[in-house]
């Protein structure tokens, strides 16, 4: 068997909590029709679970994203993968703030948008996590 270090952990843990981060929106995404039936509070008590989850997850994103910037030497790169970095923080920062506007929105309106940014600045940065790697 390979030897397991601290890089692979890093990496693991990251994914780990991207694919809860992602998979989740995509997943709840696709169970709120099926648990609208069953009343709005049906719908409002997975959501607010999943709120639990899935921000728990994003906070080891955050501090896994840190951890593994202190482990590429950032200042030793070259500038596309800068670019493409800063590119990623953006979309980070974009799924965030459309995932705490779709938590606190009273409008249908603005949980459509919110949730709607907060997904595909998801699956952005998860393209370019991979790019990046």
């Amino acid at each position: 068997m390979l030897p397991i270090e601290a890089a692979d952990v890093r990496l693991f843990l990251h994914v780990l909590a991207a694919a809860i981060w992602v998979g989740g929106q995509l997943t709840l995404a696709g169970l709120v029709p099926v648990l609208r039936p069953f009343g709005p509070e049906a719908t409002r008590a997975a959501a607010r679970r999943f709120n639990v989850v899935a921000w728990s997850a994003f906070g080891v994103l955050v501090v896994t994203g840190v951890w593994n910037l202190s482990a590429i030497h950032v200042g030793d790169a070259s500038d596309e993968y800068l670019v493409t970095l800063f590119v990623k923080l953006a979309v980070v920062g974009l799924s965030a703030a459309g995932a705490a506007l779709h938590v606190a929105s009273r409008s249908k309106a603005a949980l459509a948008v919110g949730g709607a940014l907060s997904s595909l600045g998801g699956l952005a940065a998860l393209f370019l996590g991979i790019v990046l790697h």
